[in-house]
């Protein structure tokens, strides 16, 4: 039963990669407006995933001490991962850090294969926990997945085989859910250091990548939206708290 979970969230997960459609048919100003809320509502829903629902969940499992040593780690891996595999998250469409855009799909690869692990640690842990997880990497991915499809075309790849090559690698998210599901068979205390490793990820996605998108907005009125949608973010994750049963 937990397997289909695992399974069917990492799959959802990996069709949010043909979320690039949209671009086909949406004016591009009207896009940039949807998005540039969606930066906003997803570095809040980060942000109280991790402090409302994993560190939580991590502190039943171990010393305090120790767990903000992982949370640390899980800041310092992920600002490895992009540093050195150029894992970027470019909202406006066209992007010069991804000027090769093969090894933007062994980044993207990599950060699904990893996404795919923390789904199947938090939902091993329990139903609840992966279920928050999953929303939580799903409102990260849409305007992720939206940056990348952008980053391809300009890179030179039709849509089709932009959108294609998008799916291929969300994909890896399911192999890594699948790792992640018999390496937990193996390892008892797998979930224990990768909740607080995931908030430490989802921490630094939230403040380095998506918070920083906000401030670069000068008008007023869609920095103030922005901001409107990061609270709500973080209220959907306390509700979410609040209303699921532990």
């Amino acid at each position: 039963m937990i397997l289909a979970w695992i399974l069917s969230s990492t799959f959802i997960v990996s069709l949010i990669s043909f979320v690039g459609i949209i671009t086909l048919c949406v004016k591009k100003n009207l896009l940039h407006k949807l998005v540039f809320c969606l930066i906003g509502f997803s570095a809040g829903a980060l942000i109280g995933g991790a402090f409302l629902h994993l560190l939580p969940e991590a502190l039943e499992k171990m010393q305090s001490e120790v767990m903000f040593y992982y949370v640390i780690l899980g800041i310092v891996l992920f600002f490895l991962m992009e540093r050195y595999f150029h894992w970027r998250h470019c909202h406006s469409g066209v992007c010069d850090v991804h000027t090769f855009t093969y090894l933007n799909l062994f980044g993207d690869g990599i950060h699904n294969f990893i996404d795919g692990v923390v789904i199947a640690a938090s939902f091993v842990d329990s139903v609840n926990l992966g279920i928050v997880t999953t929303i939580a990497i799903i409102l990260h991915e849409i305007p992720q997945e939206l940056g990348d499809f952008g980053v391809l075309v300009y890179g030179g790849f039709t849509k089709k085989k932009a959108l294609f090559c998008n799916f291929l690698t969300a994909f890896t998210a399911v192999i890594g859910a699948l790792a992640g599901y018999f390496l937990s068979d193996f390892a008892k205390g797998f979930s224990n250091f990768i909740l607080p490793l995931t908030a430490g990820g989802f921490i630094y996605i939230g403040a380095s990548d998506l918070i920083p998108e906000i401030h670069k907005e000068t008008n007023l009125r869609r920095s103030s939206l922005a901001f409107i949608a990061f609270l709500l973010g973080i209220i959907f994750m306390a509700l979410a708290k609040a209303l699921l049963p532990n």
